[in-house]
């Protein structure tokens, strides 16, 4: 996932800032947070080895509604869109080995739902998409 991070968001942060320099700042700084956080965790796994992480963190700091409500997020929203981001960077990649996986090769072309939206299927979203399902089904036999 760093990984996949690294190569899509590196060319818009590059585009943003207008400088490598300022580019390798922006990474340094974004790596010392990342340290920080992970010296942050390690701390509170040696407090708290129940198994759980962040649900059990929040429970015990705050009240067992905070992490009820931080693993329905998790579950609902933010590992849903980890998951698919890092599909669509597969995806993305594949293309480069495989031309007719791209994000320009409609499949259904963009339909307008608004000024600003549109609903489309490339071969890149579907080849995307093929992924989820595989791991989906993967964990759900206990593969993975």
């Amino acid at each position: 996932m760093i990984g996949s991070g690294i190569f899509i968001v590196s060319a818009e942060m590059g585009r943003d800032i207008g400088s490598p320099g300022w580019l390798l700042v922006a990474w340094g700084i974004a790596g010392a947070l990342t340290i920080g956080g992970a010296l942050c965790y390690g701390e509170l796994s040696a407090m708290m080895p129940q198994a759980g992480g962040m649900y059990v963190y929040l429970r015990e700091a705050y009240s067992p509604f905070w992490g009820f409500l931080y693993g329905w997020t998790l579950f609902t929203v933010i590992q849903t869109g980890t998951i698919a981001a890092v599909s669509l960077a597969f995806a993305r990649f594949s293309g480069v080995l495989w031309p007719a996986i791209s994000e320009e090769h409609y499949l259904i072309p963009p339909v307008r739902i608004s000024t600003h939206y549109a609903v489309s299927l490339s071969t890149a979203q579907l080849l995307a998409l093929g992924i989820v399902v595989l791991l989906t089904f993967a964990t759900a036999l206990g593969l993975t």
